[in-house]
């Protein structure tokens, strides 16, 4: 059975996601395509708290110092969100050490798809993809630096059916549309200090069909 994502745990309120576009349930869970996205409420923290995970080969705590937990629970129901969310595009996970982070995924039997050098704030960098389902799983970090430190979830990227409709609906609470990094794609990110929300969130249009 393959890894897949099935939950996200993040410390903001309920209401700063409705306020961003998204449904939100009653018991403040937000079901983005087939993942839960609970919000613990502000109280609780600060960002993504920790994942739930399906097809893990073992119980564990943690996942190169993220928060872990095992679940058979099936996938979630999609449901409509305002601002035309469809599903979670990816999530970028930062590793200050990136060779341990590789390692600590390739144990729960997670390989990379494919990798990518660049740079960020003039030094290098290096990304790295697998697969958690419909969820693209994004490693960033320093290749050759062996920092302290968990990985953290950094951030989330949400695809959207109409990336102009979204951006409108959000009004000031988006940056404006501009190409993404992968081609024929647009994206903006959310000014969530403004909406209340601790979670770096972008929305990106769907992938282009050949």
């Amino acid at each position: 059975m393959p890894v897949t994502l099935a939950e996200l745990l993040v410390a903001d309120p309920p209401e700063a996601w409705r306020a961003a576009g998204f449904t939100v349930d009653d018991d403040g869970t937000s079901r983005v395509g087939t993942v839960r996205i609970r919000l613990l409420g502000d109280a609780a923290g600060k960002g993504v708290m920790g994942w739930a995970l399906r097809g893990l080969p073992e119980e564990r705590a943690d996942v190169d110092g993220v928060p872990t937990t095992a679940t058979d629970e099936p996938a979630a129901e999609p449901a409509g969100h305002p601002n035309g969310t469809t599903h979670i595009d990816h999530v970028v996970l930062l590793a200050p050490d990136l060779t341990r982070t590789v390692a600590a995924l390739g144990d729960i039997g997670l390989e990379p798809r494919r990798e990518r050098d660049g740079e960020l704030g003039g030094g290098p960098v290096r990304q790295v993809f697998y697969r958690l389902g419909e969820v693209i799983l994004e490693v960033v970090g320093a290749p050759g630096v062996t920092g302290e430190g968990p990985a953290t979830i950094w951030g989330l990227t949400h695809t959207v059916a109409d990336i102009d409709a979204a951006a409108a609906l959000l009004g000031e609470h988006a940056a404006p549309v501009k190409d993404a990094v992968q081609p024929g794609r647009r994206i903006t990110t959310l000014r969530t200090r403004e909406l209340g929300m601790s979670v770096r969130t972008a929305l990106i249009s769907p992938h282009v069909k050949d």
